[in-house]
């Protein structure tokens, strides 16, 4: 038996003290023999097990790819069997989709600062509970106004469960690969709308009609509560854990972290810099243009000769290559300055509306896939560099009701820009002046983002 009283606690080195955990410290404290020493520092000395933060990145990513698949990436599809069996108006169906869009963009700021006070696992949880709700009492709807009302719960719930508490958790979690991090959790978005858009389009709808197929988004939704409420923390600390798991806060001193990542900026403070608006009147511009062009694309396609299928297909290139994007900006984002990134991804925007404007009835289906990947490469860029910009310029302290107010200004331009494209084609009878405001709008989004400078630091 080893004999107690040999070894102190405060006997250590200062290295090895900094290195032990809780219940090491706990245990030398009690007077154990050196032989438990040798066992502990051989364990320090092991390697630790997988990050937990990759199963953080996991269920984040599932959580945004639930959130597009059930939302925007499956709304369309409804139409036609909505307007068959009650006789409604294209347009009649599609004000759900704007409900949807600006509750979400009004419900973001709220939920970013429950996200702030409460942390994240909580309003993920609730947030699919309540959506579930929403989707499945659409299979029992008889009339519009239900329809209308199921999306505002839906659209609330899309907000508590997407980007904003996603991006906030993944950005805790991770620190000196936080933009790379970020991209790859938000592919789940493409991918969502790549699995989810044939499912219910093409096997669900078909086979077991609307009704069911609502039902089977609820229950997909409802299956996150225990899957977060089981894995989500909010932050590192919850578990006695620091970013990108390493051994100890000292392990950090040289990294080159945001200032003010530190300490960072309240809602308030952040709406008192040129930093916060510019950065919502670019995502403002950013948002509405790029719907636009994107919730137009197919009626264009098939007005100028395209088979329904042929103008379809654009989705499946815009779905991949968002699904790109959102990887390589979320590198990229970690490579050079993030509003030279967001700049890029507007650039690409450009290019896509440009090669859009010029396909012509006898344009070969290769020039429709250049072009639908190329917007969804563009497309991509929107959530990787608006969280990298919210968090390298305000910091961490704030980051979802900061954030949360950048998705509003978003949310309003994805509500204002389909309409625009719209009315102007009930005007002109072409998408042509629409297309060509949208081109301008994301030039003046160019120059707007790339005059970001980082706010000073609050004392």
């Amino acid at each position: 038996m080893c004999q107690f009283g040999q070894l102190k606690y405060n006997s250590l080195s200062p290295d090895r003290e900094k290195r032990l955990e809780p219940g090491f410290k706990t245990l030398l404290a009690r007077e154990t023999g050196p032989l438990v020493e040798n066992k502990i520092e051989k364990t320090l000395s092991q390697k630790p097990r997988i990050f937990y933060g990759y199963r953080i990145l996991v269920v984040a990513f599932l959580c945004v790819s639930v959130f597009s698949g059930c939302g925007v990436g499956v709304f369309s599809l409804f139409v036609k069997p909505l307007q068959s069996d009650f006789g409604w108006g294209r347009g009649e169906v599609m004000v759900g989709f704007s409900i949807l869009f600006l509750v979400m963009g009004i419900a973001s700021p709220f939920i970013g600062g429950l996200i702030d006070r409460y942390g994240v696992r909580g309003v993920i949880a609730a947030g699919a509970f309540a959506g579930g709700l929403g989707l499945a009492s659409l299979n029992l709807m008889q009339s519009l106004w239900h329809f209308y009302g199921a999306y505002v719960i839906i659209g609330i719930s899309m907000a508590a469960i997407g980007q904003i508490p996603a991006s906030a958790v993944v950005a805790n979690w991770f620190r000196k690969r936080r933009g790379t991090a970020i991209g790859i959790m938000s592919t789940g978005i493409g991918v969502g709308i790549l699995v989810m858009a044939p499912l219910i389009g093409g096997l669900f709808i078909p086979n077991f009609g609307w009704r069911a197929s609502y039902l089977a988004l609820a229950l997909l939704m409802w299956l996150l509560i225990p899957l977060v409420i089981l894995v989500v923390r909010t932050k590192p600390a919850d578990m006695g854990l620091y970013p990108d798991g390493i051994a100890a806060p000292e392990d950090t001193a040289g990294d080159e972290v945001s200032s003010s990542a530190s300490g960072g900026f309240s809602l308030k403070m952040a709406l008192g810099t040129s930093a916060f608006w510019l950065i919502a009147v670019t995502f403002f511009i950013s948002g509405g243009s790029s719907l636009g062009v994107i919730q137009n694309q197919v009626p264009h396609l098939q007005d100028i000769g395209f088979s329904p299928a042929m103008a379809a297909m654009a989705f499946t290139g815009l779905g991949l290559g968002s699904a790109i994007g959102k990887f390589v900006f979320g590198w990229l984002c970690d490579q050079i300055p993030v509003k030279y990134a967001c700049a890029i991804s507007l650039a690409l925007l450009v290019a896509a509306t440009l090669i859009f404007m010029s396909v012509k009835p006898a344009s070969p289906p290769a020039i429709i896939w250049l072009y639908s990947i190329v917007l969804g490469l563009g497309a991509g860029g929107w959530f990787p560099t608006m969280a990298m910009l919210v968090n390298t310029n305000f910091g961490l302290a704030s980051y979802g009701a900061i954030f949360g107010m950048i998705t509003f200004s978003q949310s309003v331009g994805g509500a204002i820009g389909p309409l625009f494209a719209g009315y102007m084609y009930d005007t002109t009878n072409s998408y042509y002046v629409a297309f060509t405001v949208f081109l301008i709008l994301f030039v003046v989004g160019i120059i707007a983002i790339s005059v970001v400078r980082h706010p000073k630091v609050p004392g």
